[in-house]
């Protein structure tokens, strides 16, 4: 570790993971709930469940980018953080307000909690993805500017890279589109058309920032390729992720009521979304290919690679395969889409976490050049185990959604099947998928035994001297 106060990630990163499996397990759960209707009924209804299993994901992944973003900055712009305590500081009212959330949904009725938590003074809960209490939002808000000063003073302060430049542009747009969680139109329309303004310029603009930026540090680590290739591939990479991103967007508006130009805008650039993540699968299998250096840590370099692969498809392919206005109009709604958001947030956003995990725990424990081969072997297992799992609770939801689509949609009004008729013909799909859901949460467990299993640290080799590019402002 090369500056101490990188130390201060460990708890995010420890934390984060904790909620995952939180998330994870509620996610069983309604899996379960989906085949057995009163499963745990009515100790943990299923939009309860949901509302968890939702929440848990993005504040963990929010504690994942945190602590990334604590262990990079600090190294790349070649300075101590700005203040440890702070970061300290925010860790535990970020974690204190978030386990209070979540104990506030599982053991208040929601419309109660609304009521103590005073939210007829600024109403903003009961959307899907933003139930938060009114209070916890504020408290959201306090946090991210804490967290946002913290790094942005340690950039003034140090050297400044692409890096970190694309690293704190992602930060301040996820800070200013959650701002738009506070608007909450009477108007149906009006609030859809806003309410995106914080779900997709979230997961499809500004976390894509956040993603590139972490890959793009780790692969300098594990390769040692020059700083000057991977930042021009960033930028390129970067660029057209915010283009198609943000118009394509449109594709969320087809059928909320706004005008028919939005059936062209979304459908053409929601076409280009999948290049972004096709040019990352080609920038991290080039960087790896040209490494100058064989980093200790191999498992970090395979989640680096996964990563870029996982999200292409997530996020490209499934993306793209009902997003084209003519097939959304049949898709919407359907079990495809879920499969296309369970892939794409795992692919994305949970593996760039547990990628720059795996590569900056070991060092925080001593372990420079990564765990021991006997560890990193278990986390492969846990890797290839998860991937595969998650490609089959994909695969499975798609069958789903297009046999749903097939009986449900298609047929004349006299022949189509009602929807929980259609639910009924489908169960078997939905046992498969907690099958797979059920092997994904075993690869977590082997995820977190990898990190205990003893062995002798991997020597630290010799490497190239290889010269530092920096992106001509450093100072």
């Amino acid at each position: 570790m090369k500056f101490q106060s990188q130390a201060v990630a460990k708890p995010y990163f420890i934390f984060a993971l904790a909620l995952f499996a939180g998330q994870i397990i509620f996610g069983l759960v309604m899996g379960l709930q989906y085949i057995v209707g009163d499963f745990l009924f009515p100790y943990l209804p299923f939009n309860v469940a949901r509302m968890v299993h939702t929440n848990l994901l993005i504040v963990w992944l929010l504690f994942g980018f945190m602590g990334a973003s604590y262990y990079l900055v600090p190294e790349e712009c070649d300075t101590e953080l700005h203040s440890p305590l702070l970061a300290k500081i925010l860790f535990w009212v970020f974690a204190a307000a978030g386990v209070a959330t979540i104990l506030g949904y599982l053991l208040v009725p929601y419309a109660e909690l609304a009521e103590i938590t005073y939210n007829h003074l600024l109403p903003t809960m009961g959307r899907e993805f933003l139930e938060q209490p009114t209070i916890t939002k504020v408290g959201i808000v306090i946090v991210c500017l804490g967290f946002i000063y913290n790094i942005g003073m340690t950039i003034l302060k140090g050297r400044k890279t692409v890096i970190n430049m694309v690293l704190i542009t992602g930060l301040i747009g996820l800070a200013v589109f959650f701002l738009f969680s506070f608007y909450n139109p009477s108007n149906l329309v009006l609030d859809k058309f806003f309410w995106w303004f914080v779900v997709h310029l979230w997961v499809e603009g500004v976390w894509e920032l956040i993603l590139g930026a972490i890959l793009a540090f780790t692969l300098i680590k594990v390769t040692g390729v020059d700083r000057e290739v991977i930042e021009k591939w960033l930028y390129v990479i970067i660029a057209m992720a915010l283009i198609s991103g943000l118009i394509g967007m449109g594709h969320h508006y087809f059928w909320i009521g706004p005008g028919e130009y939005w059936l062209w805008l979304g459908s053409i650039f929601s076409a280009l979304e999948p290049i972004p993540f096709f040019m990352m699968v080609v920038f991290a299998f080039r960087m790896v290919r040209e490494r100058r250096h064989d980093h200790g840590n191999k498992i970090a370099t395979t989640w680096a690679l996964g990563t870029a692969v996982m999200a292409f498809l997530g996020a490209g392919v499934w993306g793209f395969i009902h997003t084209l206005a003519p097939v959304n109009y049949y898709t919407h709604g359907s079990q495809i889409t879920a499969a296309h958001g369970h892939l794409a947030f795992f692919g994305a956003y949970a593996m760039i976490v547990m990628t720059i995990i795996s590569y900056a725990m070991p060092i925080m424990r001593g372990r420079p050049q990564g765990n021991s081969a006997a560890s990193q072997k278990v986390e492969r297992f846990a890797f290839w185990t998860m991937c595969l799992s998650m490609l089959g609770i994909t695969l499975a939801l798609t069958v789903a959604g297009a046999y749903q689509v097939a009986l449900q949609r298609l047929p004349e009004d006299s022949a189509a099947l009602t929807f929980m008729m259609t639910q009924e013909k489908i169960m078997p799909i939905y046992w498969a998928r907690l099958v797979f859901g059920v092997t994904f949460f075993a690869g977590l467990v082997a995820y977190f035994v990898s990190f205990f299993v003893k062995g002798e640290n991997v020597e630290v080799k010799q490497e190239e001297s290889t010269p530092t590019v920096c992106c001509g402002s450093c100072s």
